[in-house]
């Protein structure tokens, strides 16, 4: 009698320890991929409740600092902060622009600074970006590593509003104003996401595939 094909029946056996850390894996990066997705939405909402503003006033020549460590496009320079007095007496922190660094590091580069008034358009930021610095350390000269408002307030006498502006209107005064988007990095964290959501997946196809094996058993 001629034996009958094989049969085959599939059966799910991995130790306890390799289901465990499957699931670890998948948990880890369902969770990571959900916190990429909230930072990518916390960003378009950010970008979209950007408050556009426009002022009329006069630049304060004599109050200006340096925000140290600003590259743009590889050179090395600094963003030029202004403090800024409209037209109904009030005090604005203005990021003017950036502009590239002179060859040594103790002489300032030279800006300039429109006379008389002058329409400004720009948004409205709550701070500038902060750098790491010790946190004893004291703005010493023109050159800051940090601009705050009460830094610059207390150094400079003024009372300034509470908020910075960033300067987006043209100027003739040679500083580069290309911002980034108020978005900037929500695709980024998309993607970012998409890549911990596969690893999820990753690691239950490979417990799946890994676990399966084929018994054989003859046919009668």
């Amino acid at each position: 009698m001629t034996p009958g094909p094989e049969r085959f029946s599939l059966r799910f056996r991995l130790p306890w320890w390799a289901v465990a850390l499957a699931a670890a894996g998948c948990a880890a990066g369902v969770a990571l991929g959900n916190w990429q997705s909230d930072r990518a939405e916390e960003k378009r909402a950010a970008a979209a409740a950007v408050q556009r503003v426009a002022l009329r006033g006069e630049f304060f020549e004599r109050f200006t600092v340096f925000l140290d460590n600003k590259v743009y496009r590889g050179q090395p320079g600094f963003q030029v902060v202004q403090a800024f007095r409209t037209t109904d007496s009030r005090h604005i922190l203005v990021n003017r622009g950036w502009i590239a660094a002179g060859a040594r590091r103790e002489q300032l580069p030279e800006i300039r600074t429109p006379a008389g008034v002058v329409a400004l358009a720009g948004i409205r930021l709550e701070r500038l970006p902060r750098a790491y610095e010790p946190s004893a350390a004291r703005p010493a000269g023109r050159i800051w590593q940090n601009v705050t408002v009460e830094a610059f307030a207390a150094w400079s006498g003024l009372a300034l509003e509470p908020w910075v502006l960033e300067q987006h209107s043209a100027l003739d005064d040679g500083l580069a104003r290309d911002w980034p988007p108020p978005d900037l990095g929500a695709d980024k964290h998309e993607a970012y996401a998409l890549q911990w959501y596969s690893l999820a997946a990753l690691s239950v196809v490979l417990l799946v595939a890994l676990g399966l094996r084929r018994n054989a058993a003859p046919a009668r």
